[in-house]
């Protein structure tokens, strides 16, 4: 720590696109200890949380749903961060103090503009040090990502530093096309991969190596993406649901970017969640100290549709 940062609280920010991997990463740093007494801050764009129940190492835990905080929420981001503020300097033991904070934002922000919400701030710019921007970048679908979201590219561009995840699944000349591309958008930030949460070799790049084109994008041509939520009710049937997100995913795959949610069965708490058509298997949770409202609902991210049609169509291929 340099004499600049001596003293104040370093802020982590964890960035990517919607799916990318950010809490399967963070959560493997946290049970590493990778950043010593931290609070960890979430912040869902929709108003079901769930990825703060993958993050139970965090020595303390902030969620913030149903806006991002990059921009309908900041003034929630604001007050957060103040009151962390607020809570360190009443320890007068250096020892027992908030040694840093990592904010994982949601698919849809913007870091810049988290940037400028502490650095503006007479009282966060004193208190709290940015001290690494790291965006997470699916190597499986940041090609299309890159294309098509003016998003993607900014968050990139933000970067200090790029991991790759996936790269298990992705073609290695795919990879080393990605790795090139990100070092044309972002040529000052370090890139490395990993596999679970764990260290991954990435591709050489050859002279050989070509970029991957990218269309000019002036963010004007495609609607917002948005969340909209889905109550599944109190006994959800699994096969039905399952049945009818991949109908879902068949017909809208191309405008429904991430699925997120928990639900209820037989075999236990299961998390869903989709990446475009891409369908992850599902994972057994925990169950919670106390009971979850959130539990049965599921968040939908994607543009071309609203949340009437949404219900609309679970009602019908459920009745």
């Amino acid at each position: 720590m340099t004499n600049a940062t001596e003293g104040r609280l370093r802020l982590t920010i964890l960035g990517g696109y919607l799916g990318s991997g950010k809490t399967t990463w963070l959560r493997h740093q946290l049970h590493q200890k990778q950043y010593g007494r931290v609070h960890v801050i979430v912040n869902e764009a929709a108003g079901i949380p769930v990825d703060d129940a993958l993050l139970r190492a965090a020595d303390e835990l902030t969620v913030l749903a149903g806006q991002c905080v990059c921009c309908e929420g900041q003034e929630s981001l604001r007050q957060t961060l103040l009151r962390l503020c607020d809570e360190r300097s009443r320890i007068s033991d250096p020892s027992q103090r908030l040694e840093g904070i990592v904010l994982e934002t949601s698919g849809l922000a913007d870091p810049a503009a988290i940037i400028t919400l502490v650095q503006d701030h007479p009282i966060l710019a004193r208190q709290i040090v940015i001290t690494e921007i790291i965006v997470i970048v699916d190597a499986l679908n940041a090609r299309n990502q890159l294309r098509q979201e003016t998003l993607s590219r900014a968050q990139i561009e933000a970067a200090d530093r790029l991991i790759l995840t996936k790269t298990e699944a992705a073609d290695t000349r795919k990879i080393a096309e990605l790795s090139a591309t990100l070092s044309v958008l972002a040529p000052g930030a370090a890139q490395s991969a990993t596999i679970f949460g764990s260290a991954a070799a990435l591709p050489d790049i050859q002279e050989s190596t070509q970029l991957i084109s990218l269309p000019q994008l002036d963010g004007a041509k495609a609607a917002p993406i948005r969340p909209a939520q889905l109550d599944l009710g109190d006994a959800p049937d699994w096969t039905g649901f399952t049945v009818w997100l991949s109908a879902l995913l068949h017909a809208r795959g191309d405008e429904i970017v991430r699925v997120k949610g928990v639900v209820r069965t037989t075999a236990g708490r299961l998390l869903v969640q989709t990446v475009r058509k891409s369908v992850q298997s599902p994972e057994i949770l925990p169950e919670p100290e106390e009971p979850c409202d959130t539990d049965n609902s599921i968040a939908v991210f994607g543009r071309g549709f609203t949340q009437a049609n949404l219900e609309a169509s679970f009602r019908q291929f459920s009745s």
